[in-house]
């Protein structure tokens, strides 16, 4: 699966629905002016016994300034409506999860349902190379459903109806979560706030209608003197809600249109995700034989339906529906399928404990879904710039040899989070530990004078008993390999999404004085300070994505420049035929090798800022030129790996598995 293909294919699904949305605006702004032109001939000639003065009379009170006038009111109210919904659905996918009624799902829970689908999400979140995203579970729905939401992968958030944790057994639960996650990495999640955001402005015209009509009904019966014009008023609210019906049926047309495909795209992710077609497709089968089915009772859930992974309500109509019909579905993935769902007795809490493979913590099976996939960890696309980009682009690359010289043989692929200390990876799961080992890892690199300058700065800005956590885990993080160290901060992700904002804000500024208590800033440094930055920063601070302005490589030669210059002097193998191979690869013939003198942090971070304003299809083209110049010598020095690491997240920009470093 082409997952930037499908990331450009969901911009221009954007512009598709753009399009739609005006001619359906046009339509409403055309029937609200002939419902008041209605209104004014009914109240000024209509005679409820005689009748009017027909037709003529209608269209004698046509003007083309009321026209324009009643346009830039529907098109000012749509807008402003469109607006406010997508400010508060852009505020993050936990916004959207906690209106449906989710409940966020800590790692400290004790149902092991639950617990279940925490260890699969960290799973696939590990398989498809992505920091793991929050969980929320919706306790009251009883219908088979999950979905994904959020703005970005920053702030994206995986959702799981109650009955869906409860109903499918671990595989089925897996191919479902492998649906959403594909979801996120094929751009669907920013389209589909946008669609719930213009549609409702199309649908809030109907809003309005029935307000008038109550209110004309209660007026008409209060009045003591029935006008013309008040007896008029709940025509014109039944006017404006016979419209706002017309908008939902346009709105359930333009959401058919763009969701449908994507259902079939997501399912076919899944399978490449899990490397299982039956997972899905049983789960889509015990959908069929369930009796709730997929629906879900939110009163939120309709406007939304197009992001769930089946039916919220039961359609009369399949021209409506937002997905397609569950036998194609499940033809799709199993064409030797007999038609019949699984039928399973429902599941409620009184039930047996899962078994030991269903609860256990789930990274010795996340490693074998990565290597099923034959693809290192390597984490998923990010947000932009944020406080502390300043003092981390002004120090200086220092050529900490040795610590390459530590790793340079290990083989990435052989070194995975299967190894991690039980101890590390439980740290992680609370806020206080997952930012000791952000420290550690920064801390434990260093020694004599460093290191003791480290340890300092610990004891004079950590929080209470952060840095005795620190001091205690310096070993085990001293032992991780290469292949540990960025899979280990992903795994901590939902915990440091957990903290408040003063306390992000606390941790942020300690970090950085940790970085820079020795006066230099390597490249692990830079790459670590940069994937925390951009995946926790649009959490708690507010910041600008990047937005799309190069077309063509040529426009981005001197950055180009700078950032493969880094990358090939900080391999192991020669520098010159690294550039030249990452050059030939982008076609970009007669750039020239930067000397390392000229290779400084400042220059090389600005450079990746600017690729980040790249169009979608071109940073997978930079990321695989990046991927054969460090593989140009046979092997991937960590220094290499965890560079282009850094660089696909400022470039928010995934790794697929086609793009492995092995």
């Amino acid at each position: 699966m082409d997952f930037f293909s499908q990331q450009d294919r969901a911009r221009r699904n954007t512009r598709y629905l753009v399009v739609l949305f005006i001619l359906a605006l046009t339509l409403i702004v055309l029937l609200v002016n002939a419902l008041v032109t209605a209104f004014l001939w009914v109240g000024g000639d209509y005679n409820i016994y005689v009748g009017g003065t027909g037709w003529k009379g209608y269209l004698a009170l046509f003007s083309w300034d009321r026209f324009a006038v009643i346009g830039l009111a529907v098109i000012s109210t749509v807008g402003f409506v469109s607006l406010v919904r997508w400010l508060q659905l852009a505020s993050g996918g936990k916004a959207v999860a906690e209106s449906l009624g989710g409940r966020r799902v800590l790692r400290q829970s004790a149902d092991p349902y639950e617990k279940r689908c925490l260890n699969i999400v960290e799973e696939l979140s590990l398989a498809a190379n992505m920091p793991v995203p929050a969980l929320y579970v919706l306790p009251d729905e009883r219908g088979i459903n999950a979905f994904a939401a959020g703005v970005n992968p920053t702030d994206a958030v995986v959702a799981v109806t109650r009955g869906a944790a409860l109903q499918l057994n671990r595989d089925e639960l897996q191919g479902v979560v492998a649906h959403e996650f594909s979801h996120i990495l094929n751009g669907d999640m920013r389209l589909g706030i946008r669609l719930a955001s213009l549609l409702k402005g199309i649908t809030f015209i109907g809003d309005v209608g029935h307000f008038l009509l109550r209110m004309g009904a209660y007026g008409v019966g209060r009045s003591n003197r029935r006008s013309e014009s008040s007896a008029a008023l709940p025509i014109v609210g039944l006017g404006l809600m016979i419209i706002g019906w017309l908008g939902s049926l346009a709105a359930g047309f333009i959401k058919a249109a763009i969701s449908r495909q994507k259902e079939y795209l997501a399912d076919a992710s899944a399978v490449q995700f899990t490397r299982d077609t039956s997972g899905i497709a049983d789960a889509l089968k015990v959908i069929g034989g369930f009796v709730p089915g997929s629906l879900v009772h939110s009163a939120r859930a309709p406007e939304m339906s197009h992001i769930f992974f089946g039916e919220v309500r039961h359609r009369l109509w399949e021209g409506f529906a937002t997905h397609p019909p569950l036998d194609r579905r499940i033809r799709r993935l199993d064409k030797n399928w007999n038609g019949q769902f699984i039928q399973r007795s429902e599941v409620r809490y009184a039930t047996e404990p899962l078994s030991a493979n269903d609860v256990q913590t789930g990274v010795g099976r996340a490693a074998l879904v990565a290597a099923a996939m034959a693809n290192v960890t390597l984490p998923d696309e990010i947000g932009s710039a944020g406080d502390g980009q300043t003092i981390i682009e002004d120090a200086e690359f220092s050529q900490k040899q040795s610590d390459a010289d530590a790793f340079a043989k290990n083989d990435l692929v052989n070194a995975t989070v299967e190894e991690i200390p039980e101890a590390l990876h439980d740290a992680v799961l609370e806020p206080l530990g997952a930012t000791a080992v952000a420290l550690a890892l920064v801390t434990a690199r260093r020694q004599g004078d460093t290191l003791n300058a480290a340890l300092a700065v610990l004891k004079e800005k950590a929080t209470r008993g952060q840095g005795e956590l620190v001091a205690r885990l310096l070993p085990q993080v001293a032992s991780l390999g290469p292949g540990q160290r960025f899979p280990l901060m992903a795994t901590a992700m939902p915990a440091l999404k957990s903290m408040s904002t003063p306390q992000y804000r606390e941790f942020k500024t300690t970090l950085l004085s940790v970085i820079q208590s020795d006066g230099q800033i390597d490249l692990f440094e830079w790459c670590l300070f940069q994937l925390l930055r951009h995946y926790l920063d649009p959490e708690y601070l507010r910041v600008e994505n990047s937005r799309p302005r190069y077309r063509h490589m040529a426009k981005v030669r001197a950055p180009l420049r700078q950032v493969l210059s880094v990358l090939a002097h900080q391999g192991t193998g020669d520098s010159d035929r690294a550039f030249a191979l990452a050059c030939e690869d982008l076609e970009l013939p007669g750039l020239q090798l930067l000397p390392l003198a000229q290779c400084s942090v400042a220059e090389f971070s600005r450079g990746v800022h600017t690729l980040a304003d790249c169009y979608p299809l071109l940073k997978p083209r930079i990321l695989k030129a990046m991927a054969l110049a460090a593989a140009d010598d046979g092997e991937v020095c960590p220094i290499e790996r965890e560079l282009v690491i850094a660089v696909a997240a400022v470039m928010d920009c995934p790794l697929p598995p086609e793009l492995s470093l092995g």
